[in-house]
């Protein structure tokens, strides 16, 4: 047997996709600082030229990562949804992937022309189409839908990844909410006023609040 085909059919039992799944498992564990190929090699039991075989480097990788979490989420909206509802799913889908995985909310700010940016503005435009919005308004209506989105998902991963693993949310919430409670109503009125509402929210509920505001101004460019 020569060398080539030899060389082949490891890559072959090596796939891209199980490559992936595995850099996933490292980021989602360690973050992108414990992404190297050498942590990769170990994990798969396997050299870098392997790897390397399918990816060329660990940019390549990171790339690969996050078009595979974004299109699991773009892939999950039901093709029959209400368009409105479609952008609501879109953008819990992605909140909920950015939670689960911080370094993807990075990843898409880092690099805005990243292909999976292109999936997300696709699925937000097509669904802005479909409600009738004017060609001239879907560019800015399409880039303040994205920008929320991906602003408030990797502003509420950012802000968990901050605190301990341990920490007990509604504990935390309530000794910020108090500390708000506490300023001089004078300079701080409306931080005193909403206190009480910092302490109960919920997060997903109210990046949804913020999705039907901004759908509310849309409304009105038809």
């Amino acid at each position: 047997m020569d060398i080539v085909t030899t060389h082949a059919r490891r890559s072959d039992a090596l796939s891209k996709e199980r490559i992936v799944e595995t850099a996933i498992e490292i980021l989602d564990a360690g973050g992108e600082r414990a992404m190297t190929f050498r942590a990769l090699t170990a994990r798969l039991a396997t050299g870098a030229g392997a790897i390397y075989w399918h990816v060329a480097n660990k940019d390549e990788l990171l790339a690969a990562t996050t078009e595979d979490v974004i299109t699991r989420v773009m892939t999950d909206v039901p093709d029959d949804s209400d368009p409105e509802e479609a952008i609501r799913a879109i953008a819990l889908g992605i909140f909920d992937a950015i939670d689960a995985h911080p370094w993807v909310g990075a990843q898409l700010s880092r690099e805005p022309w990243h292909s999976a940016m292109l999936h997300i503005f696709e699925g937000v435009g097509a669904q802005l189409q479909a409600l009738g919005i004017p060609q001239r308004a879907q560019f800015n209506s399409g880039s303040a839908l994205v920008s929320y989105i991906l602003g408030v998902a990797g502003q509420n991963a950012a802000n968990a990844r901050l605190l301990p693993r341990d920490t007990d949310r509604t504990a935390f919430l309530d000794a910020v909410a108090t500390k708000w409670a506490e300023h001089d109503p004078a300079h701080y009125p409306f931080t005193r006023q909403i206190a009480a509402q910092l302490r109960d929210h919920d997060d997903r509920e109210q990046f949804l609040a913020g999705i039907d505001l901004i759908l509310a101004g849309i409304a009105t460019l038809r």
